[in-house]
């Protein structure tokens, strides 16, 4: 039986320590670069064999008494929960066991029962490792790392009992859940109950006895679907970078099978499939996180899985993070290759053109995380694709804003605006909700909606273009066009910037760009205000002269909600200059029929 080393992913709530205690394996400080500390895409790292073996000293010498032998594991570091679903694979999960990292001092957080769900629902056997055991009032510091024979024995009798009680309040939880679970030395029987391992990720306290437990496990249950006889060469893309000397790249990790320089590579783009050959294999040494090696990664011809490795090829370009990537030295093979991933990414993107949210994400994982977590919340999705924000896009939101203010909007995550796309959005009150971290965006967006359904009518009216008068004052031309900047007074209402205005005759001039007054860019401004008006596309003494008078533009549907239902939110003064709008459309323009 050919074994490959097992995949081991690492999950758990935000700021349980999940990529800290990489580190102290690794020996790298990958945590501090991460946006705001957290890990924002998967990474991936080898542990040799004679790592794991100088990490658990003593105990190794159990694991070499399995008739099955572990050549390492490959440790991938997750962001949380969410993009836990880039690791998903036919028939279950890419990873094949998994560690679930607990804060001691906070237990069971949202996202720690999230994981849950996800490993269970995938099928993943995990270990439990109790992290920041260290931060118990009084815990004695020590140099030494094995928790059974060295460290607890070290600590006072109230210290030991209150690191029980914290692990019985697990056990606890895990029995709400359904699960059987003890101290890992305590456990009699580990295919029915889940080790819980003190550890501290600063220390290193309890890694001896974490790695060992999790090599054991894996040896004990996991020799078939380790077995690499029969499997199909196959992987995930995790991230694709044009890089100097190389061209196109994508760090990617092999789960079954190998990877020839000679064979054939099918992979996924957002309308296509295509197929290419590996230019060059490189291998980070290891240790190394992909990500972010300490050292250069080394050429090889070849790699056999599990591996997290960069691969250089001509058409990968456009090529989809998160998406599946098959391998194969066989030409008959790879129609059935390329069917097989259609079909995969054809159940991935939404495009329905019902009333939802749009969400545009940088990886097809980022993308399926955002999906799922708005499906448990009930909000629906009319559009998911990976890509910056465009102009259509925000035409579609906008169209969903008419029924539903609440579902017109964008989430972006990790992704770019385009500069027509923004100035579209502005202009039609489009929210875009963007962020790095992806549990922030969905929290930002429901309190956006729950705050903004209290305060809904004044959200409404704050959103419309604003009734106002104003006129071109004398003497007060500052810069003929491209802009053109010129002196106002504000003779009614209020003036906002991004605002559409007529001359009195009906004709549309156009948009104000910008306010300023005394130097500064203001937002408004209110009735007998003066300021300086700055708008693109016009030229004074051409289209617009001193002493004209002007109006702001509302759009017909918006001047008939201001006469309908926002009357008593306008001051008399508005009422009137609204009705002087409303006269000089009617005799311009039949929409206006009132």
């Amino acid at each position: 039986m050919k074994i490959r080393q097992p995949i081991v992913a690492v999950l758990g709530h935000v700021d349980s320590g999940k990529t800290s205690l990489l580190d102290t394996i690794r020996g790298t400080g990958v945590q501090g670069r991460e946006a705001g500390g957290i890990t924002q895409h998967i990474g991936a790292s080898f542990l040799p064999t004679q790592t794991i073996q100088k990490m658990c000293g003593v105990l190794y010498e159990k694991l070499e008494k399995s008739d099955t032998k572990i050549p390492g594991i490959l440790v991938i570091d997750t962001p949380g929960h969410e993009v836990f679903t880039n690791l998903r694979a036919r028939g279950g999960s890419a990873a094949d066991i998994a560690i679930l990292v607990v804060d001691v001092n906070r237990g069971f957080q949202h996202q720690t029962n999230e994981s849950l769900r996800i490993l269970e629902g995938r099928k993943v056997p995990f270990v439990i490792a109790l992290n920041k055991c260290d931060q118990i009032s009084g815990w004695r510091t020590t140099h030494d790392t094995n928790f059974i024979s060295q460290v607890i024995k070290k600590q006072d009798a109230s210290i030991q009992a209150e690191l029980d009680q914290k692990i019985y309040d697990v056990v606890g939880t895990l029995s709400v859940l359904g699960y059987k679970s003890e101290a890992f030395y305590r456990v009699q029987d580990f295919t029915k109950e889940i080790s819980i391992v003190p550890v501290s990720a600063k220390s290193g306290v309890g890694i001896p006895e974490l790695l060992t437990v999790l090599v054991g496990l894996t040896q004990q249950f996991l020799n078939k679907k380790l077995d690499q006889t029969q499997k199909i060469s196959r992987g995930i893309i995790l991230e694709v970078n044009d890089e100097v000397g190389l061209g196109q790249t994508a760090n990617i990790i092999l789960i079954d099978g190998s990877m020839n320089k000679d064979d054939t590579l099918v992979i996924a783009k957002r309308d296509s499939v295509v197929t290419t050959k590996p230019k060059v294999i490189l291998l980070p040494k290891p240790l190394d996180e992909m990500r972010d090696p300490r050292d250069k990664f080394k050429p090889v011809d070849n790699i056999t899985a599990a591996a997290g490795v960069k691969i250089a090829s001509p058409d990968l370009d456009g090529a989809l993070p998160g998406s599946t990537l098959y391998i194969s030295s066989d030409p008959s093979k790879i129609v059935n290759l390329k069917q097989q991933i259609e079909d995969e990414m054809s159940s991935v993107f939404v495009d329905t053109e019902s009333n939802g949210v749009i969400i545009k994400c940088d990886t097809i994982g980022s993308l399926e995380a955002v999906v799922e977590m708005l499906k448990r919340e009930s909000v629906p999705v009319a559009k998911a694709d990976v890509g910056p924000v465009t102009r259509r896009d925000v035409m579609e939101a906008k169209a969903v804003k008419e029924n539903d203010r609440h579902r017109g909007v964008i989430l972006m995550f990790n992704v770019k605006v385009l500069p027509d796309a923004k100035e579209e959005a502005e202009s039609s009150h489009i929210r875009l909700f963007s962020d790095k971290i992806i549990y922030s965006l969905i929290e930002t967006y429901l309190k956006w909606v729950a705050d903004d359904a209290i305060h809904q009518e004044d959200a409404i009216f704050a959103e419309m273009t604003p009734v106002a008068k104003f006129t071109f004052l004398k003497n007060n031309s500052f810069r003929n066009n491209d802009p053109a900047v010129f002196g106002i007074r504000v003779d009614s209402g209020i003036l906002r910037q991004k605002i559409q205005f007529m001359n009195k005759n009906g004709k549309r001039i156009g948009v104000i760009h910008q306010l300023q007054h005394n130097n500064q860019s203001v937002q408004e401004a209110n009735s007998g205000q003066m300021v300086a008006c700055s708008v693109h596309g016009i030229t004074i003494g051409r289209h617009i002269n001193p002493e004209d008078e002007f109006y702001t533009l509302p759009h017909p549907q918006e001047a008939k909600k201001l006469l309908t239902q926002f009357m008593h939110k306008l001051s008399q003064e508005q009422i009137d200059t609204l009705n002087e709008i409303v006269e000089i459309q009617r005799k311009n323009d039949a929409a206006y029929g009132y």
